[in-house]
C-alpha cells in the first residue's frame, strides 16, 4: 500500500498542509521541520503522486533537454549542469538525443509538450522554431543554448565562438605560424559561422592571406574531421598549424594525426575548440578555446526558470527573445609551438 502525505505528516507531527510545504521546499518552512518532514518520508517511503500534483498546480516539475547527440563533451557538461541545477529547483530533466535530425527534433519536442514539461532546453537544429515559439504562446518556457534560431522568439546563450577563434588562430600566428589549416563546421550552425569568421578576421589582423585550401568545412562527426586531416596532410600545402575548431571532427582529427606519425607540435601546432579531458591527456595535452559550457548552462537555466510561470503576453515574449554570450578563453598547452626551422 502506496504511503499517504497524512501518514508523514502524523509522523513527523505535523499538519498536513506544513509536510506539503516542508517537501516541496518552501521557504515559508523552518530548516528544522524541513529536515524533520523529509526525514520521515524517507524513513515511510514516501512518494510524491507527481501526477496530482502537477493537476492541482499546472505545473509538472518537469524540465526538457534536447540536444543533438551526447558525443560533444560541452553538451555532457550542460547536461549534468542542468540536471544538477534543475534537482535543487525540485524539476527532474527528461533528456533526448536527436542525432541532428530537424524532423527528430520537432517530433521529441512535441513529445515534451504532449507531456506537459514546464520548459525545454534546447541544442538544436535552428530549424524548429515556430514549434518552439507555439509553446511560448502557451506557456512553456523555452531556451535556446549553443546555436540560435533567427525565428525564434526564445532566449538564446551562446558561447563566444568568434572571440575564441579569433584568440586561438592569433595565438598560432604569433608563435610565428604562416600556413594555419582550419577544420571548422558547417556555415549552417552558429559555430561553423561564428568560429570561420574568428579564423578569418586574425589571419586578416595578423597580415595573413586567406588560402582556401588550408580549410575544410563539414559536419559535426568524428569521420569528416579524420578525412579532413588526411585531405589537408595530402595537399601538401606547407602547413605548420592547424586550428580544429569542429570539437566532434577531433576525435577524428587525434588519430588520423597518430597514424601519419605527425609530431605535434614539431611537425604541427595544434589548437582545438572546446576542452575535453582527451585533450588534456593527449600526448603533448592540446592547447584550446574553453567554451565555458558550465556557464552557459548556468545562465540557462536561470533563463528557463525564470521563464516558468511568467506572463505569455506579446509584450512579455518581445522582451524574452535576446541573446546572452558567454565569454571562451585561451588555454595554452604543449601542443602549440613556433614552427621549427628546417635546415637545407
Amino acid at each position: 500500500m502506496s504511503i499517504t502525505l497524512r501518514a508523514v505528516a502524523q509522523d513527523a507531527g505535523v499538519s498536513i498542509s506544513t509536510a506539503s510545504r516542508a517537501l516541496n521546499g518552501s521557504p515559508l518552512i523552518s530548516h528544522e521541520t524541513r529536515t524533520l518532514v523529509e526525514g520521515s518520508a524517507q524513513k515511510l517511503g514516501y512518494r510524491p503522486n507527481r501526477a496530482a500534483s502537477a493537476l492541482r498546480s499546472k505545473r509538472s516539475r518537469l524540465i526538457g533537454l534536447v540536444m543533438n547527440n551526447l558525443v560533444n563533451h560541452s553538451f555532457h557538461t550542460i547536461a549534468e549542469v542542468t540536471q544538477r541545477k534543475a534537482a535543487s529547483e525540485g524539476y527532474q530533466v527528461i533528456l533526448s538525443t536527436t542525432g541532428g535530425d530537424p524532423a527528430a527534433e520537432q517530433d521529441l519536442l512535441r513529445t515534451l509538450s504532449d507531456h506537459g514539461v514546464d520548459g525545454t532546453l534546447i541544442i538544436g537544429s535552428g530549424q524548429n522554431a515556430a514549434t518552439t515559439n507555439g509553446f511560448l504562446a502557451d506557456g512553456m518556457a523555452v531556451v535556446n543554448v549553443i546555436r540560435s534560431s533567427r525565428d525564434s522568439l526564445a532566449p538564446t546563450v551562446l558561447a563566444a565562438d568568434r572571440d575564441g577563434a579569433f584568440e586561438a588562430t592569433r595565438h598560432l600566428a604569433g608563435l610565428g605560424h604562416r600556413r594555419i589549416g582550419y577544420i571548422g563546421g558547417e556555415p549552417t550552425s552558429d559555430s561553423g559561422r561564428e568560429r570561420h569568421a574568428g579564423y578569418s578576421e586574425a589571419l586578416e589582423a595578423e597580415g595573413l592571406a586567406y588560402d582556401p585550401d588550408l580549410v575544410i568545412r563539414g559536419p559535426f562527426t568524428q569521420d569528416f574531421g579524420a578525412d579532413a586531416a588526411r585531405e589537408l596532410l595530402a595537399r601538401r600545402t606547407g602547413m605548420t598549424a592547424l586550428f580544429a575548431a569542429n570539437h566532434e571532427a577531433v576525435f577524428g582529427v587525434l588519430p588520423v594525426l597518430a597514424a601519419e606519425q605527425v609530431r605535434i607540435p614539431d611537425d604541427l601546432a595544434l589548437a582545438c575548440f572546446e576542452d575535453m579531458p582527451l585533450l588534456q591527456m593527449w600526448h603533448p595535452p592540446v592547447t584550446v578555446v574553453d567554451n565555458g559550457a558550465s556557464e552557459i548552462a548556468e545562465l540557462a537555466v536561470d533563463l528557463l526558470l525564470n521563464q516558468i510561470g511568467a506572463p505569455t503576453d506579446p509584450e512579455n515574449l518581445r522582451r524574452l527573445a535576446r541573446t546572452y554570450r558567454v565569454g571562451a578563453r585561451l588555454i595554452e598547452r604543449a601542443s602549440t609551438a613556433p614552427p621549427v626551422t628546417r635546415k637545407s
